[in-house]
């Protein structure tokens, strides 16, 4: 029998709080997540990496789950 696929949920992450004083490497999950600039936000499936990163910059992000 095929598996049947599950509607993933979408994340929006939004960049809230500036990075001055954090490490490069907190520095280059925010790009890596999308983010330029304070204020922006982003679209991502709900995944097992993309809740690894945003748990490193969690002080820096606001996540909101969107249902698909």
């Amino acid at each position: 029998m095929p598996r049947k696929k599950k509607s993933a949920k979408k994340l929006h992450i939004t960049y809230v709080r500036s990075s001055i004083g954090y490490s490069r490497r907190q520095k280059g999950t925010i790009r890596a997540l999308g983010l330029k600039r304070l204020g922006d936000t982003v679209e991502h499936e709900d995944t097992p990496v993309i809740r690894g990163m945003v748990h490193k910059v969690q002080h820096l992000v606001q996540v909101d789950e969107v249902p698909a």
